[in-house]
Formats: C-alpha cells, structure tokens, sequence
C-alpha cells in the first residue's frame, strides 16, 4: 500500500490564507477534497494541489455578459 503524505486543516489554512474553520466547512460541504481519520479531518497533498489547479484553471473561464 503506497503511503500518501497529508495535510492538515492549520496547513491548508495557512496556504489558502483562510481560517481553520473555513478549511473544515469547505470538506464537509464537499468543496474541497478531505477525509476524517478519527474525527480529525485531513487532506491528502497530491489531491489538494490538484484541486488548486482546478480552482485556478475554472476563474479564468468565466462566462461573460
């Protein structure tokens, strides 16, 4: 089984600038990729920075008005 390094919501919160408590809401809402071990919620890294590219592909393919 291979080992994935993950990330924590204090983590992604510091790269995303947001708080703690927006990271967590995000995963529950299903907003951003997320699994709860325990409880406690954590982000695979890989999955997350795929994300992020995603994020950054879709704002600039906006519809115009």
């Amino acid at each position: 089984m291979k080992a994935f390094e993950t990330l924590t919501p204090n983590e992604i919160s510091k790269i995303l600038r947001i708080h703690p408590f927006t990271v967590t809401r995000l995963a529950r809402e299903g907003k951003l990729p997320g699994f709860k071990i325990g409880g406690i919620w954590r982000f695979r890294k890989d999955q997350f920075e795929e994300w992020i590219n995603r994020q950054s592909n879709h704002k600039g393919r906006r519809k115009k008005r």
